[in-house]
């Protein structure tokens, strides 16, 4: 696919997908979902890749929401078809570790695409927010369901009724994002993260990814099976039987995801 709101390009085994719009603080249209669907399955399929990370071109902005230009001409059929939900679904499926590096504001859509990766490590200045209802439209991108899922109910609620923007810093106190760092080591944090993650086995994080999206949204009875017939599989592995051997040489594992 011809790129052209969006780069992707690979970086210390991480497959990255920058929002390229700054002129719109990387605002998010129509071709901007089309393209990070096409480089998602890019990724999925090059083992070589340890994770994929999401950032924003510039120090300004990660991504501030929909383009309103478009937003003006949307219906109620516009509201049905998969649209930046659908992207966000994918994101948070991927069989990869999805890290959102939010080097600036991160609004509406924005926040909604960093909801749905695994991990959000956010920049000093950055602010994140979902300020919809100033447009008289809601969340429609999976963040009434996601923001209520990772920071609670009633703090759900208080952001989307009253648009709050938070700060970085008190987007780590409430649970929204794993670390605030300094802008110029934002890339390099996400570096650490991954290198840490790599070093994992692969098969025992897909299905930690699984067992813990899958049950979120199932009963405890249900979810707690779940990660019995996960915990078989990996017990049966190949990498489990390195992992445990490994230890007990007290040398690193070489896993093979097997």
């Amino acid at each position: 696919m011809d790129y052209k709101n969006i780069l992707v390009y690979q970086e210390e085994g991480i497959g990255v997908i920058k929002m390229n719009r700054p002129e719109v603080r990387n605002a998010l249209d129509a071709r901007s979902h089309r393209e990070i669907e096409d480089a998602l399955n890019q990724w999925e399929e090059q083992e070589e890749i340890q994770a994929i990370a999401f950032i924003g071109e510039g120090e300004k902005s990660f991504a501030a929401g929909a383009d309103i230009r478009q937003l003006k001409l949307k219906d109620a059929h516009d509201a049905l078809l998969p649209g930046l939900s659908g992207v966000c679904q994918k994101i948070e499926n991927s069989s990869k570790v999805t890290i959102a590096a939010i080097n600036g504001f991160a609004l509406g859509g924005g926040c909604e695409l960093a909801l749905s990766c695994d991990i959000r490590i956010a920049a000093e200045h950055a602010k994140i927010g979902l300020p919809e209802l100033n447009l008289s439209i809601i969340p429609g991108g999976g963040g009434t369901q996601r923001l209520a899922r990772i920071v609670g109910k009633g703090r759900a609620l208080h952001m989307i009724l009253t648009g709050e923007i938070v700060t970085a810093q008190k987007a780590e106190l409430i649970g929204l994002v794993s670390t605030v760092v300094p802008m110029e080591e934002l890339w390099k944090t996400v570096v650490e993260y991954v290198n840490k993650i790599a070093r994992k086995g692969p098969l025992a994080l897909k299905l930690a990814k699984m067992v813990v999206n899958q049950g979120f949204d199932t009963d405890l009875k249900t979810a707690l099976m779940l990660e019995k017939f996960a915990q078989a599989i990996l017990f049966n592995s190949e990498d489990k039987k390195e992992g445990v051997e490994a230890f007990l040489e007290k040398r690193e594992p070489v896993f093979k995801g097997k």
